[in-house]
């Protein structure tokens, strides 16, 4: 019986994967980027016409507290003066609810909006949703640097948390320089 479901349990979460795969590949660099419209950490609304003529970093993560994510939301803190020198702008989105991320902010002293997906919808919008039958969601791992425009300029599939900031700068630098790399 055991065997059963450790069987059931790797075969839906092989499925899911590959579904997510699947997916992913639907939002593609150059295209519009999806619309959202959700509240930030202290309650007010943001929607993505407000980062129009601003580089933005959007960035999903999984969980408030939780050891990759304060090390990823930790380095864009520290490198947020670079990146605002360059004329962008970082937002993480996560599922948490809006005191979560009022209390995740105040913690570890970040200057940059949190925005709460608390239904996921954004999250799948972007590709960036992983959903178990429904029964267990968070956002997956993933960046987005948007245009000025609202275009995708770059996605961040696979991000180690502990550089990623790094590797943001180096992209918003080669796509503000015009170099495709």
């Amino acid at each position: 019986m055991k065997s059963g479901l450790l069987l059931l349990s790797s075969l839906i979460m092989v499925l899911s994967l590959a579904w997510s795969g699947a997916v992913l590949a639907a939002l593609k660099v150059g295209e519009t980027a999806p619309s959202f419209n959700l509240p930030d950490q202290k309650g007010v609304m943001h929607s993505l016409a407000d980062y129009r003529g601003k580089w933005l970093v959007l960035y999903f993560y999984p969980k408030d507290e939780t050891p990759g994510c304060t090390t990823e939301a930790c380095t864009f803190r520290d490198d947020i003066a670079t990146i605002q020198s360059m004329g962008a702008v970082v937002v993480g989105i996560s599922e948490d609810s809006i005191d979560s991320h009022a209390r995740f902010a105040k913690k570890y002293h970040l200057p940059f909006t949190l925005l709460a997906d608390d239904d996921g919808a954004t999250a799948q919008e972007y590709d960036s949703l992983f959903s178990i039958l429904g029964m267990m969601k968070f956002a997956k791992r993933h960046t987005f640097i948007i245009s000025p425009d609202g275009r995708l300029a770059a996605k961040f599939m696979d991000v180690d948390p502990d550089d990623h900031s790094k590797n943001v700068i180096a992209k918003l630098t080669s796509l503000i320089n015009g170099s495709p790399k």
